[in-house]
Parts: C-alpha cells; sequence; structure tokens
C-alpha cells in the first residue's frame, strides 16, 4: 500500500467529519483520527504521521485558511465544497509547513490533488490543482528542479473493489482469476477523465457481471507490472462494495478466466495474490452487511 497517501486520506476523513460536526476548534478531532483508523491498514509509523499532520493542520488552520481566501478570491471560504477545503488545508500545510526532506513540495502539491480526485467532486482536482499552484508559484515555486527526480511517475491509474456479501462468520468476497492460475480483486484501467468509482464499477459490470454498491474508499494500492517494453508502475484506487446476496459471477475476458466468491477463511487456501489480502482486510474492516 501507498501508506502515507492512506494516512492522508484518514486525515482528510477526520478533518471532513470535524469539519462538517463544527468541532475542529476543540480535542475531538484527534478523537475522529483514532476512531477511524480502524478502518484503515496503517502501521504505527503511518499512523503516527496521520496524528502530526492532523495536528499540524489543526495548528495552522486559520493561516491556511487565510491563504485560501488570498489565492482564490471569487470563492467564499464557506462556499467552498468541505472536501476540497479540507484538501487545500492539507496540501497547503504541507507545502508551507512541511518538512521538504522528507515531502517535498511538488510531491504535497501531486498528493493533495490525488486525494481530491479521488475523494471529491467532477471538478475537485481541477479546482485543488488551481489554488494550490497559484500559491507554489507565489512562494518561488521551491525545489521545482530535483522534485520529480525523487518522485516516481505513475504510468496507469485504475480503479477496483473489494466486493463483499454475508453476515457474521458467513461473509463472501467475490474473486477473480487470472490466465496464471491467481486470484485477484476486479479492476481496471480508467478512461480519460473518468471518476475512479465510475472505473471501479465498470470493473465490477466487466469482471464479475454484477452491479455493486459502493462504499468506503479503501485508499490507494501501488505496484509493478512487467510489460514486453520493461516495468509499469500502477496505482489502483479501490473502493468497499457490497451487494445483498451471492448473485452468480460472470467475467468477459480481459485476461480473466474465472470469477467467485470465496469465503473469507477460505482465502488461504487459494493461490491469491499476496498483496491482496491486505486491501480485502481493510475492506472488511470498514464493512457493514446489508
Amino acid at each position: 500500500m501507498a501508506s502515507r497517501h492512506l494516512s492522508r486520506a484518514l486525515v482528510l476523513q477526520t478533518l471532513f467529519e470535524s469539519d462538517l460536526m463544527g468541532v475542529l476548534n476543540t480535542d475531538q478531532p484527534a478523537l475522529i483520527l483514532k476512531r477511524n483508523a480502524k478502518e484503515f491498514t496503517l502501521g504505527a509509523s503511518d499512523i503516527a504521521f496521520a496524528e502530526s499532520l492532523l495536528k499540524g493542520v489543526l495548528g495552522k488552520q486559520a493561516e491556511l485558511d487565510a491563504v485560501t481566501v488570498q489565492a482564490a478570491p471569487q470563492w467564499p471560504l464557506d462556499k467552498i465544497a468541505p472536501i476540497d477545503r479540507n484538501v487545500l488545508r492539507i496540501g497547503l500545510y504541507e507545502l508551507l509547513f512541511g518538512d521538504r526532506a522528507s515531502v517535498p513540495p511538488k510531491v504535497a502539491l501531486n498528493e493533495a490533488i490525488e486525494i481530491a480526485k479521488s475523494f471529491g467532486g467532477a471538478q475537485s482536482g481541477k479546482f485543488v490543482n488551481g489554488v494550490l499552484g497559484t500559491v507554489y508559484k507565489d512562494i518561488g515555486e521551491p525545489q521545482k528542479a530535483d522534485a520529480p527526480k525523487a518522485h516516481t511517475v505513475v504510468e496507469d491509474a485504475l480503479a477496483g473493489a473489494v466486493v463483499l456479501t454475508g453476515t457474521g462468520t458467513h461473509v463472501h468476497v467475490a474473486l477473480v482469476r487470472d490466465v496464471f492460475h491467481h486470484w485477484s480483486l476486479p479492476k481496471t484501467k480508467l478512461e480519460p477523465g473518468e471518476l475512479t468509482q465510475a472505473a471501479a464499477l465498470r470493473a465490477t459490470e466487466r469482471e464479475l457481471g454484477i452491479a455493486v454498491v459502493l462504499g468506503t474508499p479503501l485508499g490507494e494500492h501501488r505496484y509493478r507490472a512487467h510489460q514486453p517494453g520493461g516495468e509499469v508502475e500502477r496505482a489502483v484506487s479501490f473502493f468497499l462494495g457490497t451487494v445483498d446476496t451471492q448473485l452468480p459471477l460472470t467475467c468477459t475476458g480481459g485476461g480473466i478466466v474465472e470469477a467467485r466468491w470465496v469465503a473469507l477463511e477460505a482465502l488461504s487456501t487459494i493461490p491469491l495474490y499476496e498483496d491482496q489480502r491486505a486491501i480485502i482486510d481493510a475492506a472488511v474492516h470498514a464493512y457493514v452487511a446489508p
């Protein structure tokens, strides 16, 4: 998993919830983060990063909001969508007050834009890019020349879903088997201009043959695939998907030879790609049976 990306998503979820509840200036956000962290598969260092980031954003909130108002004067702060408003707080904090040795400015920009695309509306990525880009230029574009060298460009962007059904000890997950006889989660490449949620739904329809209800974003998984021209880095945004019953599964090619419901307790008995288990565990933590 891209753990810091997931840590930022945890902070965004916490800020968004705290903002809507009107408790940003209380001790509640720290408690909300601890509760929300149970939905994410994060190590101790990743949770510490999220706690530090949340504390930093809250400590500088007034300054961050003032910068937003200055950079986007046509948008009153209370008229900015809550997701976008809090993505900006995270991005601006890392850009203006973060440790540049750990998070270079261009990385802070890219991360904020990607989170906005994943969790915001159709125009969120463009809006966040515009505001942060303005601020970045205003502060002299620090580390512009060397930041890209330290950051790996993701060649392929994909979206997928962990589709669960059942209750109690009878929860099943929908998996697909590829031509290499290994089991994985349904996913597909994003079309130009397509939102990750739409791509995830398309993946379940194509590779499972069913329509699902998408819920909690589970974060982004990165891996490298071997292609004839060399290795390609891919980033997959996963969502929790649910259905009421074990609908019959069908697949329509695309390198997939079989789709099947698998009981959670049987996952250790099949050739499942190792990196998929953590994503499934995150989905199970977030799952509430219909």
